[in-house]
């Protein structure tokens, strides 16, 4: 299994750890929320609550409502959130776990994302035969419809979406295996949508293929994949069968770091 740095050995603290809960309780309600309200939902005395709050009140995350009482969320934590987003790199984020699957998959393993309609590959890591197909070096691009990474961030497009890409970036076949009509490529994101992962089998080039699933961040939304690749002869339905745990297990680290909580 993939494993992290943390040591489990060093203890939490409460302190910090009911500050967040307060936080993230405060966040789940549109409304202010009164002290009692905050104590007896997170089981904690209110004296202990009144502490945090005038704390939160005084960093600036906090303010109370002079009429109601109320306790409020401040926009400074979105303004952090903000500064993360844009500071974040999921290349970074993804690096330990590209590297992990490799070494587990014994094959290679790409980080993709969407930038005008394509796929951009981000980062890579060859497998111990080094079968890396061209279009999956870093900083090369490579058509939606015909790779796994791609085909998982249409199922965030709207139909009118994928007709625009259709119009202005074509179908291009590769092989024979290649989805060159629209009926057909909305056939496959039908089925994707069903598995939760989805396949370049042969489509960009014969005698490769792989699998790929979605990283998703807080809102969400697939903004980039992981993808295994190999021969066909290895990323078989069996490979596949026993080996897509792994791939998941990364994935949802990787989104739980972008705030992603579906899973």
């Amino acid at each position: 299994m993939l494993k992290g740095k943390l040591d489990k050995s060093v203890s939490n603290n409460q302190s910090v750890e009911r500050v967040f809960k307060i936080i993230e309780l405060m966040s789940e309600h549109r409304e202010p929320m009164r002290l009692q309200s905050i104590a007896e939902e997170l089981d904690i005395h209110p004296t202990t609550v009144l502490r945090f709050l005038y704390t939160l009140m005084q960093c600036g995350y906090v303010e109370q409502d002079k009429e109601t009482l109320k306790y409020y969320l401040t926009l400074k934590i979105c303004a952090i959130s903000n500064r993360v987003k844009s500071n974040s790199q999921i290349s970074y984020l993804a690096k330990p776990y590209l590297f992990s699957l490799s070494k587990i998959l014994k094959e290679s393993v790409c980080l993709a994302i969407e930038r005008d309609m394509t796929i951009i590959y981000i980062d890579v890591v060859d497998g111990p035969d080094q079968m890396l197909k061209t279009m999956q070096r870093i900083g090369n691009i490579a058509p939606m419809h015909c790779t796994g990474i791609g085909k998982l961030i249409l199922l965030d497009k709207s139909e009118e979406e994928i007709d625009t890409m259709i119009e202005e970036k074509g179908l291009t076949r590769f092989t024979d295996n290649t989805l060159i009509t629209k009926e057909s490529l909305m056939k496959e994101l039908k089925e994707i949508s069903k598995l939760g992962y989805a396949f370049d089998n042969e489509e960009c080039e014969i005698g490769a293929k792989c699998v790929a699933v979605p990283i998703k961040d807080y809102t969400g939304k697939t903004v980039a994949g992981i993808s295994v690749t190999g021969s066909i002869f290895k990323i078989t339905d069996e490979f596949v069968n026993e080996n897509i745990k792994y791939l998941f297990e990364a994935a949802q680290k990787i989104s739980s770091t972008l705030g992603y909580e579906g899973y």
